[in-house]
């Protein structure tokens, strides 16, 4: 039980793999994207319409499920599977990145122990732990769960992100020192901003716990340069084991998901397919369309072409622009499916990419149409 990564293939230009990942819910071939269950639900969508897209895991936020419903109520459902009716696998977060977004005074909320903030719900004072955000994952039950780390902001200074680091391993050793779920895997973190030095002393000092695989965290802050984020990348993948899964948090633009498994990560999950589908927007090869754009009012072409999604198969543009523009709920859904198909059907390319060892002629395809001037 738990979880077993098997490298399949490595792409003979980059450092791209291809991998299977082996869970309690079934084999998933990696690059992988993970779509974002936030409160036990992907926006607006059904299990059922996340199986015919070849879903395989999804992202549930622990912060969220602990307030509500509660991770109790949960556990009386039989687990957050049993609780949602989804079958495939699913991977906790650890609530930390919600948790340090609520900490208004980061020298004062955040301590040794935990961090104290207050919800966003009714402003209760609440303090979470390492140990406390194992304990709710342990009884959401979730295939994979996250370790409690601190997400320092991109602009912190190297002396807090060296704190900040130091921190995050002594949280992680008490979070797996707390973990009971045997059937669930348990994944570190890694942190260090875009520093070099940082980076490597987290690594391996990460790996040295042997957790069941790895992430690389804080690149999805506010005020992050995309070199920044890709640095981050570079300095954290040489010291993480060719045999555990490597995840990249927070990640969801095309290219950045391109280039990040160029590099050598394996999964990603990311909110943007689901928020950008509420505002209207809708991923294409030749870039992002928003269908507040009025030249849509009279195109009846299908959103994109070589797209077998429910919704490419069924809708016009002119119809998606309608819903959109008269607000009716209807519209973000069919977006929803679309764009979240459309970053599954990425990956599924870029696996095929790296099967055949062209990797960076799929890349220079892409850019050269994502790119283009529409």
């Amino acid at each position: 039980m738990g979880i077993y990564y098997q490298l399949e293939h490595k792409e003979k230009n980059t450092k791209a793999r291809l991998g299977k990942l082996k869970t309690n819910h079934g084999v998933f071939e990696t690059p992988m994207f993970m779509p974002v269950g936030t409160k036990a639900t992907v926006k607006s969508l059904s299990p059922e319409e996340l199986y015919d897209m070849h879903c395989g895991i999804i992202l549930a936020n622990t912060y969220h499920l602990w307030l509500r419903p509660g991770e109790d109520i949960i556990k009386k459902a039989g687990g957050l599977h049993q609780f949602m009716n989804y079958k495939g696998p699913i991977l906790t977060d650890s609530g930390g990145f919600q948790v340090f977004s609520l900490a208004k005074n980061k020298e004062k909320d955040i301590c040794e122990e935990g961090v104290h903030f207050k919800s966003h719900i009714d402003g209760k004072k609440l303090f979470l732990t390492p140990e406390l955000s194992i304990e709710i994952q342990n009884k959401l039950d979730s295939d994979i769960a996250m370790s409690f780390d601190e997400c320092p902001p991109a602009s912190a200074s190297y002396e807090y992100l060296k704190q900040s680091v130091e921190r995050t391993l002594r949280w992680a050793k008490r979070g797996k020192d707390a973990h009971q779920n045997k059937n669930q895997a348990l994944f570190g973190i890694v942190q260090g901003g875009a520093h070099k030095d940082l980076r490597k002393h987290s690594a391996i000092e990460t790996v040295k716990m042997n957790f069941d695989g790895y992430s690389i965290g804080g690149v999805a802050n506010d005020g992050e340069s995309k070199e920044e984020m890709y640095q981050a990348i570079d300095y954290s993948i040489p010291y993480l084991p060719e045999d555990k899964v490597r995840y990249l948090m927070g990640i969801g633009e095309p290219l950045d998901i391109i280039e990040a498994v160029i590099r050598g990560v394996d999964i990603f999950d990311c909110v943007l397919p689901t928020r950008i589908a509420r505002h209207g927007q809708a991923f294409t090869r030749f870039g992002k369309i928003n269908f507040h754009n009025a030249k849509f009012k009279e195109d009846f072409s299908k959103l994109e072409e070589d797209c077998d999604c429910y919704t490419c198969k069924n809708y016009t543009k002119a119809y998606l622009r309608h819903l959109i523009t008269t607000n009716e709920m209807l519209g973000a859904r069919l977006l929803s499916i679309h764009n979240i198909a459309f970053l599954i059907r990425l990956t599924e390319e870029l696996r095929k990419a790296i099967q055949d060892d062209c990797i960076l002629e799929y890349k220079k395809d892409i850019e050269k149409k994502y790119l283009q001037k529409k």
